[in-house]
């Protein structure tokens, strides 16, 4: 989190969302990177708390994504359902010392376990799960319609982080490849079964998986998007964590058996959209700018490690050489 952020982010805040939701004060803090995210109790029952600066996201748009999630959870998608406080509202806000906001939602915690990308766990019957969540979640997304009161969610063009010049202002080659990719993007074509709202960030870290389901949490960055993105940052998130030292020729080996198993779930549910192997390569180029750009903006370059070093070289490589992370034959 930004130290402007943190330094807004104090006790009685913390305790005004824990006494408005009816928790107890013993907390597990899980997170902290674009939001605060902690573990608690509601009496005997295991909840998540979210905790989510004006800076980062406003008020309507939180909402939209409650709304959503709820529908998809009645929809008997596997995902987490947003509660209400004692006040019987989805969102408590409070005003910090500067004039800003936190706003706070309350989750159900999913079953399952993380699983790492390493471990034996990370199979292809997981990875045909994960297919399937996506799967289930795009076709029951197609008849979603939120109410007038409901102000929509963001489409991917929207995304601040798109505003590159804010975050790397003296990379002139990096801002001219991430416009022509924006224009490129923009013409591809949109249809009731290629765009929609989408999660747009189920990777490994974003669920958990019971033996046989994968469950679905962290709907913070859900956007209207191409349905192909949900499928293509599975496995960009995938190489980028379990394969960026592999050579090309086992990262697309790695690429093509994911692809075979997760599209096979994918397929249960929905069908594959139109080009959507075509797409992949953009997408993944996507996201390195808005990974570049998300580093830049939360990291200093005094707060970065090696690994994030690193990993920052290798987003900016492949921007400027408008390479995706990787080649599908």
């Amino acid at each position: 989190m930004e130290k402007s952020v943190d330094s807004l982010f104090t006790k009685d805040v913390l305790n005004y969302f824990l006494e408005s939701f009816d928790l107890q004060t013993e907390l597990k803090k899980l997170g902290d990177f674009e939001n605060y995210v902690f573990e608690a109790y509601r009496g005997n029952t295991t909840v998540i708390l979210r905790i989510t600066h004006s800076s980062h996201r406003e008020k309507d748009q939180i909402l939209a994504e409650l709304v959503w999630m709820n529908y998809l959870h009645n929809q008997n998608v596997k995902c987490p359902e947003a509660f209400k406080s004692s006040k019987n509202e989805l969102i408590e806000a409070l005003q910090a010392s500067d004039g800003s906001f936190f706003y706070a939602s309350l989750f159900s915690k999913v079953p399952g376990s993380p699983v790492k990308i390493k471990s034996p766990e990370f199979n292809d019957q997981l990875i045909h799960a994960w297919g399937k969540a996506i799967g289930q979640m795009h076709s029951v997304t197609k008849e979603y319609q939120p109410s007038k009161e409901i102000k929509h969610r963001l489409s991917w063009e929207d995304e601040e982080l798109l505003n590159i010049e804010t975050y790397v202002p003296n990379e002139k080659e990096i801002i001219k490849n991430t416009k022509l990719l924006i224009n490129e993007l923009q013409s591809l074509l949109r249809t009731k079964d290629n765009f929609g709202l989408i999660h747009s960030d189920i990777h490994s870290g974003n669920f958990f998986y019971d033996g046989e389901c994968v469950h679905v949490f962290d709907f913070d960055d859900c956007s209207y998007h191409w349905f192909a993105s949900d499928i293509a940052i599975p496995l960009y998130y995938s190489v980028l964590y379990g394969y960026q030292s592999a050579s090309e020729k086992e990262r697309e080996q790695f690429a093509i058996n994911f692809l075979s198993h997760f599209t096979k779930g994918y397929e249960e549910y929905h069908s594959l959209p139109e080009d959507w192997k075509q797409q992949l390569p953009l997408f993944f180029m996507l996201r390195d700018i808005t990974l570049y750009c998300v580093l830049h903006k939360k990291i200093t370059p005094e707060e970065r490690n090696d690994g994030i070093n690193q990993m920052i070289e290798g987003l900016k490589s492949r921007i400027i050489k408008k390479e995706p992370i990787v080649k599908l034959g």
